[in-house]
C-alpha cells in the first residue's frame, strides 16, 4: 500500500512502473502524488493518521517522482521563463511524461494560488463522502506539486484537471498545500480514525468551531468569558427557539470568540444575534 514510484539510488526501493491495475482494491480511497520531494512526502505520509490507514490498506497514496521522466543525466526538470523573468518555471516535457508514465487517477489537481480554496467541504467531497455512485469504485484523485517560480502555463491548461490553493500565502513549493490535502481527506475515511464519531462534531463540519476541549473544569479567565458568552447565547434562544445542546452552545461560544471566524459566525447569528446585540 505505501507505493513509492522512484529509482533505486534514491530510496532503495524497485522503481514501480505506476500501474494503475496493480492497485490494492479494498482501499477505500486512492491519492496519487506527483512531486519532485517523493522522500519529504513518503516519509509524512508514513507517520501517524495517514500511515496507520496506510498500513492498514484503508487509503492508498502513490508517490511519484517528477523526475522519472526527465531525459538528461541530471534529471532537469526546470527551465528559464521564456521571455524572461525572475526565477525558474517547472517545465512541462517531464511533468507530461511523469504522469503518463504512471497514469494516474483523474481528476489531477494542480496545487496553485489561483485554485480552488480547500477547506473542509471539498475534503470531504474528494473523500467521496455521501457520494451516491453504486459500482464506480472507490473515490481517487491525484495531486501535482509545483515547485520554483511556478510551472510551465501548459501543464495547468492541458494536464491538470483543477487548481487547489490551501491559502492566501506563498509556499516554496506544492508539497506541503498536497500533505494538507492528503491528511484532511484521508482522516474523514471510515475506519481511519478510532472513534467513528470523531469527524461528525469537528470544527467545520457543521459550520462551526468544534467546542473546548478541558481535562478539567476551566477557571481561568478565559473559560469564565466563555461560559459567560454561552450563558448569553443560551438566555437569548429561548426567545424564538429551542437551544441546542451543550456541546453547541460551546461551539457556539468559541465560534464567536475566535478571531477571523466572520463565515462561520454568520452560520449561527439566525439563533444568537439577540445575545450579541
Amino acid at each position: 500500500m505505501c507505493r513509492l514510484d522512484v529509482r533505486v539510488s534514491e530510496l532503495g526501493s524497485p522503481e514501480s512502473t505506476g500501474d494503475p491495475a496493480a492497485a490494492h482494491s479494498g482501499a477505500a480511497l486512492r491519492i496519487d502524488v506527483f512531486t519532485i520531494f517523493p522522500e519529504v512526502v513518503d516519509a509524512y505520509c508514513g507517520t501517524s493518521v495517514v500511515g496507520r490507514a496506510r498500513r492498514e490498506g484503508l487509503v492508498d497514496i502513490r508517490i511519484h517522482d517528477l523526475r522519472s521522466a526527465a531525459t538528461d543525466p541530471h534529471r532537469t526538470v526546470d527551465d528559464a521563463p521564456f521571455g524572461g523573468g525572475a526565477g525558474m518555471v517547472l517545465a512541462p516535457e517531464p511533468v507530461f511524461g511523469s504522469v503518463e508514465l504512471a497514469n494516474p487517477p483523474r481528476p489531477l489537481y494542480l496545487l496553485a494560488p489561483g485554485g480552488r480554496r480547500f477547506d473542509q467541504s471539498v475534503a470531504t467531497e474528494l473523500a467521496g463522502i455521501g457520494r451516491d455512485a453504486p459500482g464506480s469504485g472507490p473515490p481517487a484523485f491525484s495531486l501535482l506539486c509545483g515547485r520554483y517560480e511556478g510551472v510551465d502555463q501548459r501543464i495547468a491548461d492541458h494536464l491538470a484537471d483543477g487548481e487547489l490553493s490551501v491559502g492566501d500565502f506563498v509556499l516554496a513549493g506544492g508539497e506541503l498545500a498536497a500533505l494538507v490535502v492528503v491528511e484532511a481527506t484521508a482522516r474523514l475515511v471510515p475506519g481511519v480514525l478510532g472513534n467513528a464519531a470523531s469527524t461528525g462534531d469537528e470544527s467545520f463540519t457543521t459550520g462551526l468551531l468544534e467546542y473546548p476541549s478541558t481535562h478539567a473544569p476551566p477557571y481561568s479567565a478565559a473559560g469564565r468569558c466563555l461560559r459567560s458568552c454561552v450563558g448569553a447565547i443560551t438566555a437569548a434562544s429561548h426567545v424564538g427557539a429551542e437551544p441546542p445542546h451543550s456541546g453547541e452552545q460551546s461551539s457556539a461560544g468559541q465560534t464567536w470568540l475566535t478571531p477571523g471566524a466572520g463565515s462561520h459566525m454568520t452560520r449561527c447569528a439566525s439563533w444568537s444575534s439577540t445575545a450579541i446585540l
